[in-house]
């Protein structure tokens, strides 16, 4: 049989060494990554994003998934009165529905957030381009993550990224001019690089063409590959 992973890499070789280690022949083991829809997920012009979205002037930041401890929505909260000082206009916008909302409400409220942090709520896959659009930056400040399709489909709408350096994030955001990755999980830390990004704004054009880089395309010519090989040598899978 054919070991295939196809989550994080980094999380998939964790998986190979174990099947390494199980015995199973070396040219029967394969990785292949997870892609990105480049025609559902890509860039609006940010302006028009927000004119739909009825946001206003300033810098927006998006955090997206289950409003879940894990998914580290409480840290992107926790940045802000620290962004605020430096950018008085910041908002936050959490995407997702969760266990965790209550406790979210509460982190707002005694932050004196109200008006500068929005839990949106649930938003359907096929519109998530346009609040990927509107954002300077999207926030994953997960504890742990395979392969984030948020931060692909984010860059693949042209925003850059700011993500915990767990797991296989470094794999998906390998080059600072599409994102920067957090060496902690804090407030402060995810302060510092939201500064640094908003005040260094990446080239969205330049964070399009790198997500290309990670299109279904490429996944599906090497799964026809194996295919091919497969069939030409007589193994069956």
């Amino acid at each position: 049989a054919a070991g295939r992973a196809d989550a994080s890499i980094g999380v998939c070789n964790a998986l190979i060494d174990v099947l390494r280690g199980w015995g199973i022949e070396e040219n029967k083991l394969h990785v292949m990554r997870n892609g990105v829809d480049l025609q559902r997920f890509k860039p609006l012009l940010p302006s028009e994003a927000r004119r739909r979205l009825g946001l206003g002037p300033g810098p927006v930041l998006l955090s997206v998934g289950g409003l879940i401890e894990r998914k580290g929505h409480h840290v992107a909260v926790a940045a802000m009165p620290a962004l605020r000082k430096r950018f008085a206009d910041v908002q936050l916008l959490i995407v997702g529905e969760g266990p965790e909302r209550g406790r979210l409400e509460h982190q707002i409220a005694g932050l004196g957030l109200q008006q500068r942090v929005r839990l949106v709520g649930a938003i359907a896959n096929a519109e998530l381009a346009t609040w990927y659009s509107a954002a300077d930056a999207l926030i994953l400040a997960s504890s742990r993550e395979g392969w984030a399709n948020v931060l692909l489909e984010a860059m693949a709408c042209g925003t850059p990224v700011l993500a915990t350096r767990i797991w296989g994030t470094p794999e998906v955001v390998a080059d600072e001019r599409v994102g920067l990755l957090l060496e902690r999980r804090d407030g402060e830390a995810l302060a510092e690089a939201a500064t640094q990004l908003l005040e260094q704004p990446r080239d969205r054009g330049h964070v399009r063409r790198y997500a290309e880089g990670f299109g279904w395309e490429r996944t599906s010519r090497a799964q026809l590959s194996l295919f091919e090989h497969l069939a030409r040598n007589g193994i069956s899978a």
